[in-house]
């Protein structure tokens, strides 16, 4: 298929959602309710990745690290791509390149065994590599021409899927997405277990949940972005209760114990009102409880400003990764909480 195809191609996809339901559409984002919250200082590297000469980034959409330390950047450009770097920022390699998998990304999750996992809202896959990049499992079908769209959530028919996290056991946990506003758990080989949530503003309902979280005792912890909410719910998929106060949560990510906390990003996007530019842009740092500890940052494209954070890396608490969308870049972020305000 040509260039020309392809973006026709595009074009027809993104034109067979309505206005409400297009990539990165629904509520952008949302003034936080909190108030008087603490600023933390923090330090930001925003050109700390090579890239090989003639390779460029495009746009941020995901971004995970694997015990190593080697970070794994999944970016929309012309296609789709996976790219792989080392803890110091250097290029490894691609991973999956011109993989049937691979048209439209939205999240890049590395679980404890440094499996990685690519999230396709395009393809409706999700894509498992081992850590020498082999695909060793997908979950989701890619639509075939003709394909009627469907009519129901499936088992295991997802509709552009936005992120996945595992509990202990290796159960995994997706939530889908744009199209079905659920939560689906299948079993460490990919058997369907349950599915919580539909379209609603109602106590366990969602309206797009963007991006999802696991803490240590497998509660689950959904970002349903256009209900300005972070619902939580129990490892069988049962609520459990809903944090409010931190606007529309586009991006979630809880840190390894033994203390672990929740970092949630109200971003800020161009598509947006700019009349929210100076009031959101900022991520919360927060106890599991939702108690707000503070939040840093604030809507901008220079360094140290966030443009659209699409996913947030914390494998180590106070030193994150954050992918942006509309700067095309992935900014390392190191917090100094105990200094406070800049």
């Amino acid at each position: 298929m040509d260039t020309r195809t392809c973006l026709a191609a595009a074009a027809l996809w993104t034109a067979s959602f309505p206005a409400h339901a297009q990539p990165g559409g629904g509520q952008a984002s949302q003034k936080a309710k909190a108030q008087n919250v603490r600023e933390i200082a923090f330090d930001a590297t925003a050109s700390f990745l090579k890239l090989p000469p003639n390779l460029f980034m495009g746009e941020g959409i995901g971004v995970a690290s694997n015990s190593k330390g080697h970070v794994f950047v999944y970016t929309r450009s012309q296609a789709t791509r996976l790219f792989e770097f080392d803890a110091k920022g250097n290029f490894v390699r691609e991973i999956g390149e011109g993989l049937y998998g691979f048209a439209f990304a939205h999240a890049v999750r590395v679980d404890p065994q440094d499996n990685i996992w690519a999230v396709d809202e395009g393809t409706n896959m999700i894509i498992k590599f081992t850590p020498d990049g082999r695909v060793a499992m997908v979950l989701g079908h890619r639509p075939e021409p003709g394909d009627p769209p469907p009519t129901a959530p499936e088992p295991y028919i997802l509709n552009r899927p936005t992120d996945v996290a595992w509990d202990a056991a290796g159960n995994i946990f997706i939530s889908d997405g744009y199209g079905n506003s659920r939560v689906v758990k299948y079993d460490k080989n990919g058997r369907f277990i349950a599915t919580a949530g539909s379209r609603g503003n109602g106590q366990g309902q969602l309206n797009l949940p963007h991006t999802i979280a696991t803490d240590a005792t497998g509660n689950v912890y959904v970002g349903d972005r256009s209900n300005n909410r972070i619902q939580v719910f129990d490892n069988d998929l049962k609520f459990k209760a809903i944090y409010d106060q931190v606007g529309a949560p586009w991006a979630l990510c809880i840190t390894p114990g033994p203390h672990q906390y929740l970092y949630s990003s109200n971003s800020f996007p161009d598509s947006n009102n700019s009349q929210l530019q100076d009031s959101t842009g900022e991520i919360y740092k927060m106890e599991l409880d939702g108690t707000i500890l503070g939040r840093f940052g604030h809507a901008g494209k220079k360094p140290g400003e966030f443009s659209t954070v699409h996913e947030i890396d914390c494998r180590v608490e106070n030193e994150l990764l954050v992918s942006e969308i509309t700067t095309w870049r992935v900014q390392k972020i190191t917090l100094h909480p105990e200094k406070g305000a800049k």
